[in-house]
């Protein structure tokens, strides 16, 4: 056996120079291939643990690979180390939602342009969107390329729409310049309620959208998830111009299609919802659950809407969910999520909003009324919409007083004159007048003393003299109606100033009387005699007939006559042959009519099937004659041949 052969020893091979390493990270990261990048890095830092570049070049290789968890892992490895990584950190953390802590990362660092957008991106974000806006101010001169666009949508998120155009023409730009920025334009004019010009925009930004990405090399898929924002917002636009068929229509594609990013998809089931109100709850429900975190057990908003939507589109999509719940009669499901609600959202009224709206579903008007109540206390400034609730559920419910309370504490509207006029309605309905009375005494107290100038004294003075004459209360209604007379000089409150005075004081009713222009007409009547006639009386008789005849005979004569309407297409110089007169009468009173005629041979035949009348016996009786037998043979020889179908089909049924 020949001696086996010995191994020749390995021979180590020297590590790349870290000068070659770092062409090839390079070529990596340029080629958008960061999976390599990760691997080459890690050569380099294998060989220079602590240098700089590297670790950088690997963390922003792992945020490009949307890998932020690893990238985080990799700053928090090397945190020992006098590398500054503060924003790459606050980056990730922004990623992950995490926006407190990544707002935290970036205080007291220094504002260069990078730090600032993606603090006004955070600011965005956490629905800070006023020092959004001034943050986005301070980039103006930057040449950052997004710095419009989000400028643009932090004004609008915060209420400044209006300020958009004159925005845009200090910063010379035309909203045309970038499909991005002409959208954000558009939702401007959204906001503003211009939406015909709104939708031609929105057009003229998915043409631009659609020439861009294909230039750039898009694939059809990408370009129609890059615009679905744009179709969402059309759809939008034609269900608010009310073309409720073509907007719901777009609504279905988009949704059927899926290609649309998760927020788009989100807007579009929600409106589409909404749209169709209480139709349809089933298949709402199920297009909501495609919205859910899959893991969680109630309905939760996946991680990546969470993250995407603003609070506003978050709190609509929930409400949704719950009316859907209550019309669903799904009341269990209904309190468990309205009771999530408020942890998500602490600083709204929604929650409790939907609450009373389940307790009222479950004809529990009462608590519903004393929980808005509690809430209207705690939170004074949020109170408007919650005691505009309370009012509603509690004049749904009969408990006007309670109404009437909710009302008269919202301080913004409790003077206007359909506010005063609905508090005094439920007081009266309560049997309280003299609540009544003082809240229309406080509002023309209060307008009174208003020094705006669409003053509301015009309506409100004389309904209060109206309400206070109705109930008994002359002498206040008089010094209104006067009071109207000396300020407004109404021909109206005159009239009523006249009636009421009739009743209180006649000599100053008399003198105000002789301000009132006279009737035409009137001078010629004989007032004093004509209060002593007894009325009219009916003529009887004669006398009658003839008056009746005579409002006949002008009846008659006023009436004119009309050109007879012909069927469309008859011509009435050709109208044809006659039609037959007697073409209304039944068919048998007609002279044409002739009946049918009847089978005779039906009526020989009596009895059950196979029943044999006496004259077939007859017939069928034995003779000694042989042309009868004969005839007899040929007879039953020629039955016991199917001769037709009938016997078939008898045959198959048993």
């Amino acid at each position: 056996m020949a001696p086996k052969s010995k191994e020749k020893p390995k021979t180590s091979q020297p590590p790349p120079a870290i000068e070659d390493l770092f062409t090839t990270l390079d070529r990596h990261i340029n080629r958008s291939e960061y999976e390599q990048a990760v691997k080459v890095a890690d050569q380099v830092l294998s060989i220079a643990p602590a240098d700089e570049d590297a670790i950088q070049c690997k963390v922003v290789a792992l945020v490009k690979d949307d890998k932020i968890d690893d990238a985080l892992s990799v700053i928090h490895s090397f945190h020992k180390l006098p590398i500054d990584l503060g924003f790459q950190k606050a980056y990730c953390l922004y990623r992950q939602n995490k926006l407190d802590e990544a707002f935290a990362c970036l205080r007291g660092r220094e504002r260069d342009s990078e730090t600032s957008l993606l603090e006004a991106q955070i600011l965005y974000r956490l629905g800070k969107t006023d020092a959004c806006v001034g943050v986005y101010q301070t980039l103006r001169d930057s040449k950052i390329e997004t710095a419009e666009v989000n400028f643009v949508a932090g004004l609008v998120s915060s209420g400044k729409a209006s300020q958009v155009k004159g925005a845009l023409e200090s910063w010379r730009i035309k909203p045309t310049s970038s499909f991005e920025l002409a959208f954000n334009t558009a939702c401007s004019l959204i906001e503003n309620g211009n939406y015909a010009d709104a939708e031609q925009l929105l057009l003229t930004a998915r043409r631009i959208g659609q020439e861009t990405l294909t230039d750039d090399g898009f694939a059809d898929e990408d370009i129609e998830n890059e615009l679905g924002p744009i179709s969402v917002q059309l759809a939008y636009v034609q269900q608010v111009l009310g073309h409720n068929q073509e907007s719901i229509s777009s609504y279905v594609d988009i949704i059927k299609r899926n290609i649309v990013d998760e927020s788009s998809l989100a807007v579009a089931v929600n409106n589409l919802i909404a749209l169709k109100g209480s139709r349809d709850v089933s298949d709402g429900l199920r297009k909501l659950d495609r919205l859910k975190d899959q893991d969680s057990q109630i309905f939760k908003l996946s991680q990546a809407l969470d993250a995407k939507l603003s609070q506003k589109h978050k709190e609509a999509i929930y409400a949704n969910r719950v009316l859907l719940l209550l019309h669903a009669n799904k009341m269990d499901q209904a309190r468990e999520l309205c009771a999530a609600l408020t942890g998500l959202f602490p600083e709204s009224v929604m929650p409790t909003l939907l609450q009373a709206a389940v307790l009222v579903r479950e004809n529990k008007a009462a608590k519903a009324e004393e929980l808005l109540g509690q809430f209207a206390d705690k939170f004074p400034e949020k109170t408007k919409l919650v005691l505009l609730a309370r009012a509603q559920i509690a004049a749904s419910a009969s408990h006007p007083q309670v109404a009437a309370e909710s009302l008269s504490k919202i301080v913004d509207i409790q003077h206007f004159p359909g506010t005063v006029a609905t508090i005094v309605a439920l007081k009266e309905r309560a049997g309280d007048n003299d609540g009544a009375a003082a809240v229309l005494d406080s509002a023309i107290k209060w307008w009174s003393n208003s020094m705006t100038e669409n003053n509301k004294l015009s309506i409100l003075m004389p309904e209060a003299a109206s309400f206070k004459l109705r109930h008994g209360q002359e002498e206040e209604a008089s010094r209104l109606y006067e009071e109207i007379v000396k300020k407004h000089k109404s021909t109206e409150a005159l009239v009523g100033l006249v009636t009421t005075l009739a009743r209180v004081n006649v000599e100053k009713a008399e003198s105000y009387e002789k301000q009132l222009k006279p009737l035409p007409g009137l001078k010629a009547v004989d007032v004093d005699n004509l209060e002593k006639t007894s009325g009219a009386k009916p003529v009887e008789g004669a006398a009658a007939a003839m008056q009746e005849e005579v409002k006949s005979k002008e009846k008659a004569k006023k009436k004119r006559k009309r050109k007879p309407k012909y069927p469309k297409g008859f011509d009435p110089a050709n109208p044809g042959p006659p039609p037959d007169p007697e073409r209304w009468l039944p068919r048998r009173e007609r002279s044409s009519y002739r009946p049918k005629r009847k089978d005779k041979r039906a009526a020989q035949i009596r009895g059950a099937q196979g029943a044999v009348t006496k004259q077939d016996k007859q017939e069928t009786a034995p003779s000694t004659s042989k042309s009868n037998q004969t005839t007899t043979k040929n007879a039953s020889a020629d039955h016991s041949k199917p001769s037709s179908s009938k016997a078939s089909k008898k045959k198959s049924r048993r």
